[in-house]
This record gives C-alpha cells, structure tokens and sequence, in this order.
C-alpha cells in the first residue's frame, strides 16, 4: 500500500513541475539470517531496507534521483532532484521512458513468504551440530549458515506502465573445517530451501568434500586434458560476463563486438539466458526498464546469436532490446546483466567424462579470479586444486597448480559436457551455472 501512495505523490510532484516523461521505481527486500560458530549462534540480523527512485526526462537528458524516507515532502524533493541531476548530465545517448511490450509472461503461483526468525536460528543451529557429527576431524572454525530474503519490486512510469514482481529465497551452506594432525581442509556447500530437511545432504556432502582434500600432493607442470567441475567452470561465465554486454562491445572493452552471427565456441556449447528458470525461486517477467524479459540464446551451438541489450545499446544496434536492463538496487543505474545465464548440460554422466579423458586433472576448485582474470581481454591464470585422473578414475588429490589460458580459446577448446547444470548462489536475478566440462591440452604450471 505504501507504494502506492508514494506513487501518487510522485506523479502529482512531477505534473507540478511539468514533466511528462518519467518513471516510478520501488524495492523492497526484508531478510532474516543466522551464522553459527562451534556449537552456538555467533551472528544474527534481521532487517529491511529497500526505496524509491524517480526517472525523468528533461531536455533529452535522463536526470536519477532516490530515497528511502517515505513521506509526501521526501517525494517533492526526489523530483526536484532529478531535474536538477538532468541538467547535469553530460552524455549524448538517447534515453527512454518505455511504453511497454504488447505481453509479459506469467509467472508460476508459488507462495513467497520470509521464514519465521526461530525456524531460520534453530536450523542453522542443527545443521552446525549435523555437520561436527559427520566427522571427529571437524574442528574448529567450522560454520554454517541458514538466511531467509523476500524482495517486492513495482515499476510505473508515465506511459501508463504499471508492473509488480515478489519474489523470495531460503537457503543455507556449511563450511567444514577438518584437521588431520597439522593439516587443515575445508569447503562449501550451499542448497536452496527453507527447512532443514532441504539442507539434510549438507553436511555429508560438505565434510566428505574436505576430506577427500586431505594429503593433496603436487602435478607436474605441463599440457592436460581437463575435467572442470560445473561449480568451477560457472566462475568463468560469471568473470567474463562482461563480454556479452552490449554497452562494453560498443565502448570496445568486449572482443565479441561485431561478431553476432559467427562461431565463438565448439559446436556443443550453447549458452542459455534464462530469467524464468524453472527451478529457480528468483524469476522476473520484466527488467528495470519495464522490457519483457524471455529465455534467449546468447551462443547457439557454438555460434554468438547476440548480446545482451538494453534499451539505449538496443537504439545504437538498431535492434531490439533483449530485456537485460536491470537494476541492482532501487538506487542504481540500469546496467546490463544476464539473468539465469548458463552452458546448457549434454549427455555425459562424470564418470562418463572421466573415462573420456582417461588420464589428465579433475578441477574441484578455482580461486583467485578477482586478480587472475582480465574481463576485456579474456586471459586468466587461475589458482587450482583438485585430483589426477588415471585410467578413467578419479585418483589422489593435488593442489597448488594454476591453469592458465583465454576465455575465448577456453570457449572454442569444450569437447564434451555433463547432463547436469549446477547452479551457483543467486546474486538477485543473476545466476550462473554450468555443466562439468571437459577441455582438451590446458596449461598448466605445477611443481
């Protein structure tokens, strides 16, 4: 209700100052979290937060102003504010107030809901205490986690454009530490869902990953056949999304500018951008401009079908937007962003693959992104762990190694794709995932 009556004030504060071009656009997230820390609660928040913006257009110039004090007085003053950023701006790019695409998909009835502050610490607690339980070598700094978010978005401009989502998500992870005498492994899980039997597989899966680190050896450097873990290899998509994006291509900080119709990668990748996925409980029908947003197929057996527009890089292009304008807060600029964005499984079971690389590195983990990675040139060097791959199985673990390469290259060098994507943490509407993936003769330098 209070959006409504913001909106009110709104429109009323921009016929005043004579405005006909602008929108109204309103979010608000409340959630709930506990982290748990040896055996007892060692953080918990519960908040809201969330606010308003207002768009206008004024002499050709998109002017941006926001708040998060709800009252009539606050509205006037958001008005008067974006006149004023208007008349600031300095850039010639046509700007839009959009009128509305003729359908927008329906989305599932699901109940969304913010899981109740006892529920999310009593199962952040029992998963703490199932995770010790699986193992005597779980020590401290073992942690685990459970949070709960709920988000509602409205959007309305002057056109008539009146749009509503609310969406939420319940998740948690486990994060085991083990020691073996003077060595220490650990590593993360994470599963969506709002009870504790959702997280049941946590535990297990999370301290077996940690012990099956222990007593990594080290490779040899040279030329391997890979097998990447899809939860690994969605870190690539993830890095070097920036690529798609259509501003970066017309500002020449993406090397797939121009290259929309031709082959980029092997014939088996295909690279989906979702932002209805079925399984996913963070789904919109419409980006922060208002676009209807559909699945589309950003690489289609190997070849670039098309970047990811909003409505300005869309005018440039002359073609239409692909509904990737999205806001990250009610208080930030539209940007470009890909929804569920992610390679699309094959056939291959892992041991499938395994057999398939006979002998070479199985990667289960990959860090070091944020500085090993150039995003405009595609090169990276990446800091590795995992186990050697003899005779078709899984063998000793290894660590220490770095793979280096080209995403670009990396792209063209897929051979053969898992039949599951494995889907990383929701970052508001964007996900990555990704099959495992099989690469054929990386670098990589070992001992």
């Amino acid at each position: 209700m209070i959006f409504e009556e913001m909106k009110q004030a709104l429109v009323a504060a921009a016929e005043r100052a004579g405005l006909t071009q602008y929108e109204i656009y309103s979010q608000l997230e409340e959630s709930i979290s506990a982290e748990t820390l040896k055996d007892e609660i060692s953080s918990f928040a519960s908040s809201v937060s969330g606010g308003i913006c207002f768009r206008c257009i004024v002499d050709g110039k998109m002017g941006y102003a926001s708040g998060e004090r709800m009252t009539a007085d606050a509205m006037e003053e958001l008005v008067s504010r974006a006149i004023s950023n208007a008349q600031c701006i300095d850039n010639d790019d046509e700007v839009f107030i959009f009128a509305g695409s003729p359908a927008y998909a329906t989305l599932p009835e699901r109940e969304v809901r913010l899981t109740d502050a006892k529920t999310v610490r009593d199962t952040a607690l029992a998963l703490q205490t199932a995770t010790y339980a699986e193992s005597d070598k779980v020590g401290d700094g073992t942690q685990s986690a459970v949070i709960s978010a709920v988000q509602e978005i409205h959007l309305y401009n002057s056109n008539g454009l009146s749009l509503s989502n609310r969406v939420g998500m319940s998740g948690a992870y486990a994060m085991p530490v083990v020691r073996d005498g003077e060595e220490a492994q650990e590593s993360f899980e994470f599963a969506l869902g709002a009870s504790a039997e959702a997280f049941s597989e946590l535990p297990k899966k999370s301290v077996q990953k940690a012990l099956d680190k222990m007593g990594a050896g080290l490779v040899e450097s040279g030329k391997y056949d890979v097998l990447f873990d899809g939860k690994q290899f969605r870190q690539f998509l993830s890095t070097f999304s920036p690529v798609f994006s259509a501003k970066n291509a017309q500002l020449g900080l993406s090397l797939l500018a121009g290259k929309e119709g031709e082959k980029i990668a092997a014939d088996c990748v295909t690279v989906t951008d979702d932002p209805m996925q079925q399984d996913s409980p963070m789904q919109t029908s419409f980006d922060g401009e208002g676009v209807a947003t559909a699945r589309k197929s950003v690489i289609e057996n190997g070849v670039l079908k098309t970047l990811l527009y909003d409505l300005t890089t869309a005018k440039k292009a002359g073609v239409e937007s692909t509904g990737n304008g999205q806001k990250q807060s009610y208080a930030a600029p539209v940007s470009i962003a890909p929804y569920h964005f992610a390679i699309e499984a094959g056939e291959r079971t892992e041991e499938e693959l395994l057999a398939a690389i006979g002998n070479g590195l199985y990667i289960t983990e990959c860090k070091g992104f944020h500085a090993g990675a150039n995003a405009v040139t595609g090169d990276f060097s990446i800091e590795s762990a995992g186990f050697v791959i003899r005779d078709g199985k899984r063998a000793e673990p290894v660590k220490s190694f770095t793979v280096a390469g080209n995403f670009f290259e990396l792209l063209k060098a897929v051979d053969l794709l898992g039949n599951e994507i494995k889907w990383g943490v929701p970052g508001s509407f964007t996900v990555f995932g990704s099959p495992d993936v099989v690469v054929r003769g990386m670098s990589v330098a070992g001992k």
